[in-house]
């Protein structure tokens, strides 16, 4: 045998050695590659534990030189071992196909504790470079309350070159750079402010001019869409430096379509503000939701009064800044890096694990076709883009903290639709927050496109809009909990997706959704899942929706099975419409977000695969395409619906021997006249109603603390026995070798 090989014994222990004193990298089949990086090492290092590499640029071309030579191996696996400390950087961590492991033998890079190797896209700015502020033609700018406590840092040696403009209007990202203090985004000058006591918008509710088109004036210029106008009492703007440039991040005509417009003038007498451009839908276009429209002023010198607010002034290369209390010791950094800090492009078998991704005025992490890629344990934050943006097969993300984003969390392509291909990607046990802080519209908590996602156990909350975005085909939802989204806008959901008669075959299971945002009361615009505009083929299974808005909105689509969910104090349970029937776009060719039925036709629906997964859309077009059919709704419970179990406008109702509603509950725990109309009975529904004296108790662990799970003997299953007792239990984060504490709700 080797081991008994006296030479093989040498080898062996000469090998230990050499790992024990780091004075060395192992190349043999015995064992794997380790490289060493460390923030504070010398230059001319050779990557030992002794003598480690400063860069990770460094190490990753000292494992393409070895493969190149020889030195390590086909098949033999790589750790890169980063040690504690910061390490920033001006461009891009990029690894291409020829930095790719195997499925056997991964390259992996590892930080040596978890939380404390940070890779930083921006610059550390010392406590001491914030002096007080002297410059009196400042000062009179300022409020007379926070003039001592404004100071100011001199950027203009580590900002080289000019400082990017501001556009005249802009959905998303700000031109860079922005601050942060002790991992925290700070606040560009605003008003009013994000900390006020009362409302964080102005609003208004007087147009002048909305921008929009007038296709039979006279003048050329009115017949255009243009900037609009609208009339604003508080004289507030008066204020405002506005050659210098003050922009307002408004809802101007829709609550889910936000939009920052720079303000061109200013009409004192008037009191009529003019934007610098125009907006899509104008301004004041026509909504469904609130009359009075919203927004708030960004960026000017003016507004500074807040601690933690801050302006730069971009020409003078001057940052002023209201501390949130003394900076000794603050770590503050300055987001530079407008490119991602991660890229991948075209690699397979490559893992990230425990390192924190911190820090940029881009994406955090861009990997784009690539294969078995693993992104475990990390942090990824304060980023002005997304935070993980996937394309390609067979990757996960879990167990990762993603948060303080000015775009979406997480999002996941790949996968094949037309062959109906699944990708198998996974964002798994991942804790995403506080994102949308930019794109405060259609930036989730994860998005997800392309066919065969995977979305499980994980937490998202506190944000303005969705959770999950989601088209494409074949996608699984399971035991995520979400709350405190949709927080700012309307016509929204936690879940969203819409307008795509192909979106087939995804599933939404055993999730809980609750404490959602309120919306507009008047309409209940805020949904827990939305499937709007003739979405169809969704399975929503097995779900808990505790005030959630309307629990489950079906927007006129079809083959949507809505199965054995518990929904708690939502003020509407389930909605299903019959918007096909009524809206003349549904497939017109003229409306390009719409074309259901080309939609369909560019993926080849009537044949193989398509025709054998999904026959019924196979055959849609004759069998009454505008009609909401073939949603069976069956084994829901519906507790404590304020204004309607269901609502179903008056073509669904016409069309109710065509549903199948079968082994339904609806409660009133306590009689309550604002507890639910009972009175509007559906067929089959089996309702039950209480008392003040003596309520219905379901079985419910603790409805106050949020615990959904079922006593073995609840009257629920009892009153319901078709019910599923759903696993609450497993719902949410979890604990592994990755995430060892559980965060705090």
């Amino acid at each position: 045998m080797k081991a008994s090989n006296p030479l093989f014994r040498m080898a062996f222990i000469a090998k230990v050695l050499l790992l024990c004193l780091g004075l060395g990298m192992p190349s043999n089949s015995w064992g794997e590659w380790h490289v060493f990086v460390s923030d504070d090492a010398s230059s001319g290092g050779d990557g030992s534990q002794r003598k480690p590499y400063r860069t990770l640029i460094q190490a990753r071309d000292a494992i393409r030189a070895a493969r190149k030579t020889g030195t390590l191996k086909s098949g033999e696996a790589v750790t890169v071992r980063i040690g504690t400390g910061v390490y920033p950087m001006d461009k891009p961590f990029e690894l291409t196909p020829e930095d790719s492991g195997t499925a056997g033998a991964p390259v992996v890079y590892r930080a040596d504790k978890t939380g404390e190797t940070i890779l930083q896209g921006g610059i550390t700015l010392e406590p001491a470079s914030f002096q007080k502020l002297t410059d009196n033609e400042v000062l009179t700018r300022l409020d007379p309350s926070v003039r001592d406590q404004v100071l100011v840092c001199d950027l203009s040696t580590k900002l080289p070159g000019a400082l990017q403009a501001f556009a005249k209007a802009y959905h998303g990202v700000p031109a860079a750079p922005w601050l942060y203090v002790d991992h925290q985004p700070m606040t560009l000058a605003r008003w009013p402010n994000s900390d006020a006591t009362g409302t964080l918008w102005a609003s208004f509710s007087k147009v002048i001019d909305t921008g929009l088109p007038k296709p039979d004036a006279q003048e050329p210029a009115l017949r255009k869409l243009r900037p609009g106008s609208f009339v604003f009492e508080d004289p507030r703007p008066a204020r405002w430096n506005l050659d210098e440039g003050v922009w307002l991040l408004g809802y101007w005509t829709h609550d889910w379509s936000d939009e920052v417009i720079r303000v061109a003038s200013y009409d004192k007498l008037k009191k009529v503000i003019t934007l610098a451009a125009p907006h899509h839908y104008g301004i004041m276009g026509g909504t469904w939701g609130a009359a009075e429209r919203r927004f708030f002023a960004l960026n000017a010198l003016e507004e500074l009064d807040s601690p933690g607010e801050w302006y730069l002034d971009r020409l003078g290369k001057r940052l002023f800044f209201y501390p949130q209390g003394a900076l000794d010791g603050a770590r503050i950094v300055l987001a530079t890096l407008t490119q991602p800090l991660l890229k991948l492009e075209s690699a397979k078998h490559v893992k990230f694990a425990e390192l924190t991704f911190e820090y940029g005025h881009g994406d955090g992490l861009w990997l784009q076709n690539v294969e078995e890629i693993e992104i475990a344990g990390c942090r990824v934050a304060n980023f002005a883009g997304g935070g993980i943006r996937l394309q390609g097969r067979g990757n996960i993300v879990r167990s990762c903290d993603v948060f303080h984003l000015g775009k979406e969390g997480i999002f996941l392509d790949g996968g094949d639709r037309k062959s109906l291909t699944p990708a198998k990607n996974q964002a798994i046990n991942n804790h995403i927050h506080h994102y949308g802080l930019f794109q405060r519209t259609y930036a989730p908590g994860i998005g997800i496109q392309g066919c065969g996602q995977i979305v499980r156990n994980n937490r998202i909350h506190d944000a303005p809009h969705n959770a999950v975005l989601y088209g494409g085909n074949e996608h699984l939802f399971e035991r995520n909990e979400i709350y405190r989204v949709v927080m700012e806008t309307g016509d929204a959901g936690a879940f969203y997706t819409g307008r795509d008669w192909t979106s087939q075959g995804n599933v939404l299971r055993h999730n809980f959704i609750h404490d959602l945002g309120g919306g507009d009361a008047t309409h209940v615009n805020t949904m827990g899942v939305y499937l709007d505009d003739c979405d169809c083929g969704d399975t929503i299974e097995g779900n808990i929706f505790y005030r959630a808005g309307r629990a489950i909105m079906i927007g006129g689509g079809r083959d949507n099975p809505v199965l054995n969910n518990l929904v708690v104090d939502c003020p509407i349970g389930l909605h299903i419409d019959a918007r096909g029937m009524t809206w003349s776009q549904w497939n017109n060719p003229n409306e390009p977000s719409w074309r259901l039925e080309a939609k369909a036709v560019a993926l080849d629906y009537t044949n193989p695969p398509w025709s054998l997964k999904y026959p019924r859309l196979a055959s849609i077009m004759s069998d009454e395409p505008r009609q909401p059919l073939h949603n069976p709704v069956r084994r829901n419970v519906f507790v404590d619906c304020a204004k309607k179990v269901c609502d179903f406008d008056g073509n669904v109702r016409k069309l109710l021997d065509k549903l199948e509603i079968t082994d339904n509950l609806a409660v009133n725990t306590t009689g309550a006249t604002n507890r639910g109309p009972l009175s509007d009975r559906i067929k089959g529904f089996k309702y039950l109603s209480g008392s003040m004296d003596a309520p219905v108790a379901l079985g419910f662990a603790d409805v106050a603390a949020g615990d959904f799970s079922l006593d073995k003997n609840a009257r629920l299953l009892k009153e319901l026995p078709a019910f599923e007792p759903i696993p609450f239990d497993s719902i949410g984060l979890f604990r592994d070798d990755y995430r060892r504490k559980l965060p705090v709700r």
